[in-house]
């Protein structure tokens, strides 16, 4: 489901993307991080095992991430079946172990709420080696755990992954900037 609507964004966001998409992001080498912990969360792959955790998350924030992340009507939205977020799922998992992107649960120490989502792409703008996006629910956001997990990540992505620059769309690079630089149309 939240896969879905971050396929449909990624599609918007990465629509350079083709070539690079079927071709690793990584070297073989680079061992992948398989799981993070930060303050009050842990990060674990998105998987199919995650759907109705995900799905619940994106869909108590539709709104919200449709204003603050895809800032499109296209995703989340209140038609996402249960089929569709399975597929999005599987769709995730696939991009990870081919290693062409990362898309990360961000979970409660105990797994058992998702508060958000981390994802390590390609990215379709020369110059940078790679574009990280992050959600939070609205909850989450309200009580400012967008900031928070926001500079985690900076910090993990700088120490952990082999990229010298990185892209952080809607955080160090307005979304007015970065959709006329991948030349996408907001609607």
């Amino acid at each position: 489901m939240k896969r879905l609507a971050i396929a449909a964004a990624a599609a918007v966001l990465l629509a350079a993307l083709p070539a690079q998409a079927a071709s690793p992001l990584v070297a073989p080498t680079f061992v992948v991080p398989t799981s993070a912990t930060g303050p009050g969360f842990r990060l674990q792959p998105l998987g199919p095992d995650l759907v109705k955790i995900d799905f619940d998350a994106y869909m108590s924030s539709v709104e919200h991430l449709q204003k603050t992340f895809t800032r499109s009507t296209e995703w989340p939205h209140a038609g996402i079946s249960d089929a569709d977020a399975l597929l999005d799922m599987q769709t995730e998992a696939g991009r990870f172990q081919r290693r062409e992107s990362f898309a990360y649960s961000v979970l409660t120490p105990d797994g058992k709420r998702e508060r958000g989502c981390v994802y390590v792409q390609p990215s379709p703008v020369p110059g940078y080696d790679a574009v990280v996006l992050i959600w939070v629910t609205k909850a989450e956001y309200d009580a400012g755990f967008d900031k928070q997990l926001a500079a985690w990540a900076h910090r993990w992505i700088a120490r952990k992954w082999p990229f010298r620059k990185v892209a952080w769309p809607g955080r160090d690079i307005p979304w007015a900037e970065w959709d006329a630089l991948t030349g996408r149309k907001v609607s």
